[in-house]
């Protein structure tokens, strides 16, 4: 039975999503699917490559993954079908692939499908699905494309150290309101050294001045800090909303200032 995965920034207000899944089933009707979101921002590939970039491995080798997030192609952006870690990846060729992989992927190919489809409005639907059910068939890769090197380039905003601080950005909501930033456990410990410190955003009474290991460390209704399952620095409120309350959205800037000089504080390891 073949797995395929959907990340899209359709919506579910629209029969957009419903379609996809008609138009797979309807090629292969033993096929699993399963959505990862289809409540990514418009056209905003970082998020989309967030993740999916956190839960792809989750799944069983050989999944086929369709991200339908600024898939146009034009002149300057062509659809790829890639495969990286047994994996197979199905998108445009937009710079999210730079951001979804850590390293370069061996076997890139362009896809040569033409879409039934003359208007070329749904390229999610008449040509990554198409790509996806091929795969799921047993087709190789080398019948829908032609093998390319490399990928188009993008970065995501690294945070910025200053001394004793470091400044970094909101790149993630969840739907519970808990804001995930670019600053990871690994850089919060190279730059801090046990010190002590201060997460600062937006208003100065909303200091954060310790870390947490999970959130009902709290009491319900107070904020917290802590590293999530993926290891970056997260803003958070036990049972409550952190991006309605505080005000954070995406790109917010979102700093860590240490201390020059502190003891480094005996404790649980959180790192």
């Amino acid at each position: 039975m073949p797995i395929i995965t959907l990340t899209t920034d359709l919506g579910l207000k629209d029969y957009y999503v419903a379609s996809l899944k008609g138009h797979i089933l309807s090629q292969l009707p033993d096929a699993s699917i399963i959505d990862i979101s289809h409540d990514i921002p418009p056209f905003n590939i970082s998020v989309a490559a967030f993740c999916l970039k956190n839960c792809y491995q989750d799944f069983p080798e050989g999944t086929i993954h369709i991200i339908g997030v600024s898939p146009e192609a034009n002149e300057h952006v062509c659809h790829l079908i890639i495969k990286h870690n047994q994996h197979y990846f199905i998108g445009a060729d937009n710079g999210m692939f730079s951001l979804l992989f850590d390293e370069k992927p061996s076997e890139v190919f362009n896809l040569n499908i033409i879409s039934d489809n003359d208007r070329r409005t749904f390229p999610t639907k008449d040509v990554f699905v198409q790509a996806a059910c091929h795969i799921g068939r047993g087709g190789t890769m080398e019948l829908i494309g032609s093998r390319i090197d490399g990928l188009t380039e993008r970065t995501n905003f690294q945070p910025v150290i200053e001394e004793d601080v470091i400044r970094g950005m909101s790149m993630y909501i969840d739907s519970y309101g808990n804001v995930t930033t670019n600053i990871t456990k690994s850089l919060f410990k190279l730059i801090g050294k046990g010190r002590d410190f201060a997460i600062v955003f937006r208003r100065s009474d909303y200091n954060i001045y310790e870390l947490k290991l999970n959130y009902s460390e709290v009491p319900e209704g107070e904020k917290l800090a802590l590293f999530s399952t993926n290891n970056h620095l997260e803003i958070a409120i036990n049972k409550g909303n952190a991006n309605k309350l505080f005000g954070l959205k995406l790109s917010d800037t979102i700093r860590v200032e240490f201390k020059s000089s502190s003891t480094p504080k005996d404790g649980p390891d959180l790192f």
